[in-house]
């Protein structure tokens, strides 16, 4: 089967078109025909070894873990799914080995959930673990009806889906991005503040009163910002810096695979609650392009690879 594999860390040069072996499926697995998947930061950070030491690379590495496909094969303990299903999924292993930018990949049955109707497979692609983030990040800083909801990078993949998550519970939002994002944000519920110099006073401007969570999907000097702006009682969720939780008592949290969050997600892809953009798309030979386009940092929505 065709794949993208990197047999040493490095630039998105590293990426290759190669022939690889086709995967078998597991006990608790299936294996899908990838029809399409999408890169995430972590993506090209593992590429670049920042997470050497975190988490084992065997190489050659196939990178990627969202994917949108068709169930090809089944384990022998996976009456869930039948050959021909549509599912997605956010496929982390405990191993970065065996990843969706390949014609297959095999999947835990815990990593998949059926693929929202109303989604292409692009579309789908661009979910699971963007999506997966915002919603166990939700969840857990216990988001609901009548609070004021701060969200950093708000118009990035995982600020996007948190500042509807959090509208469709009834929140008010409040979203930081560039100005040129403001008109977006506004699409989606929220209310634009300018990131830099200044953010808490212009979030005070509009919460005096201050914000009873807040989501911090950059790192930096948002959870200091988030600090200076929460209310008594309020909390603090970082996916990117542990000081959320070691000084000011907020949660650090990281995204797993969920079987039932995915399906809850699609519910409400389904139902018309959630919208996801994708910026770019890109084919599997061009994975490179499709990382560099993640890296510069500039883009609002998804880079997907179909395949």
């Amino acid at each position: 089967m065709r794949a993208i594999t990197y047999d040493t860390y490095g630039s998105a040069d590293v990426l290759q078109l190669t022939e690889q072996p086709e995967p078998h499926p597991g006990p608790d697995s299936v294996v899908v025909r990838v029809r399409a998947a999408s890169v995430n930061p972590v993506d090209w950070k593992i590429r670049q070894g920042y997470l050497d030491g975190l988490i084992d690379a065997r190489f050659p590495v196939v990178p990627g873990w969202d994917v949108a496909g068709v169930v090809e094969k089944v384990g022998l303990d996976t009456p869930e799914y039948q050959v021909g299903d549509e599912v997605y999924g956010y496929v982390r292993k405990d191993v970065v080995q065996g990843g969706t930018f390949a014609e297959l990949v095999a999947a835990p049955v815990r990593t998949l959930a059926p693929k929202p109707s109303l989604l292409s497979f692009t579309e789908a692609a661009a979910v699971p673990l963007a999506g997966l983030t915002a919603f166990q990040t939700i969840e857990r800083s216990g988001v609901r009806e009548g609070q004021t909801v701060l969200v950093h990078a708000a118009a990035g993949g995982v600020g996007a889906f948190a500042v509807q998550l959090a509208v469709a519970r009834g929140a008010r939002v409040i979203g930081t991005a560039s100005e040129a994002n403001h008109a977006y944000l506004r699409g989606l519920g929220a209310e634009p503040v300018t990131y830099g110099d200044g953010l808490a006073d212009r979030v005070r401007a509009l919460a005096p009163r201050g914000v009873d969570v807040a989501l911090d999907y950059v790192g930096g000097e948002s959870v200091t910002a988030s600090a200076d702006v929460l209310a008594e009682g309020g909390v603090i969720t970082s996916i990117a810096d542990p000081a959320a939780a070691t000084d000011h008592g907020g949660i650090y949290a990281w995204v797993r695979p969920s079987t039932a969050d995915l399906t809850a997600l699609g519910a409400l892809f389904d139902e018309g609650v959630l919208r996801v953009d994708v910026a770019e798309t890109f084919d599997l030979a061009d994975a490179a392009a499709a990382h560099r386009a993640s890296e510069s940092g500039h883009v609002r929505g998804k880079v997907v690879v179909t395949v």
